[in-house]
């Protein structure tokens, strides 16, 4: 078992240290792959993105929270919870982003699929930010559940837990590798390949995650299962003709 500990001063660090990490690198790719979109168009886009990632983030991150959220209710502290610190989750920000690229592409009419540039950047950004919730430890609510393996992890209670972040941070290496790929691949694909990839993981990991469940599942599976949906339904418009998402 691996003596880690908990160390919630270095998540605020490794949180900003992703944001800076993934912008250049999408600068970077942006640089040397040229954008299918005009500048101010693709600043748009930035700017729908960062608005509806922050919005899912927090909406989904209470929803999760749900008997915390109902207890705070009950006893007349739910707008105390609603701007408190943390309740955050990768999951929900990546659907609101995704959700508000739609809505500002359809306004602005923009046709063009704008996502392949995200692809790696995310990757990048969440694995970095990944850390940081690591070093957290318990302070963070993306440790796993106990486990006698033999590459446990103790935050610091004794108890073994599996390092959930690291699982993560090897497969969204994986995952980065796939959506760098120099094979020619229809405009979009690479976004969708990355959605697609991280969502199906999330639902797979969160299982050994202490979550409060809703029908066997917590609701970051139920919205990372309804993402991919709506994934395959695009994939099938798109065959059929359509090229009007992310």
């Amino acid at each position: 078992m691996l003596p880690i500990g908990s160390h919630p001063a270095w998540h605020p660090v490794f949180e900003t240290l992703a944001y800076a990490v993934g912008y250049a690198v999408f600068r970077r790719a942006r640089h040397r792959q040229g954008d299918v979109v005009a500048e101010p168009q693709r600043w748009t886009v930035l700017a729908a993105a960062a608005v509806g990632a922050l919005a899912g983030s927090r909406l989904l991150g209470l929803a999760e929270q749900w008997p915390t959220v109902w207890a705070a209710w009950r006893a007349g502290r739910l707008w105390a919870l609603l701007f408190s610190p943390g309740g955050k989750t990768i999951v929900g920000g990546l659907l609101g982003g995704w959700l508000g690229v739609e809505i500002v592409k359809k306004l602005c009419r923009i046709r063009r699929r704008t996502g392949d540039l995200f692809a790696l950047p995310l990757c990048v950004g969440i694995a970095i930010g990944r850390i940081g919730c690591l070093v957290a430890g318990l302070a963070d609510d993306t440790f796993g559940k106990p486990t006698t393996l033999p590459w446990a992890v103790d935050f610091g209670d004794g108890i073994g837990r599996h390092p959930v972040q690291v699982y993560e941070i090897l497969f969204l290496g994986l995952l980065g590798v796939l959506v760098s790929t120099k094979a020619k691949l229809p405009e979009g694909a690479r976004f969708r390949i990355f959605m697609a990839g991280y969502l199906a993981w999330r639902v797979v990991i969160d299982f050994l995650k202490p979550q409060p469940l809703v029908g066997g599942l917590n609701l970051i599976q139920w919205f990372c299962l309804a993402g991919i949906l709506v994934l395959a339904l695009d994939w099938m418009r798109g065959r059929k003709g359509g090229h009007e998402h992310l």
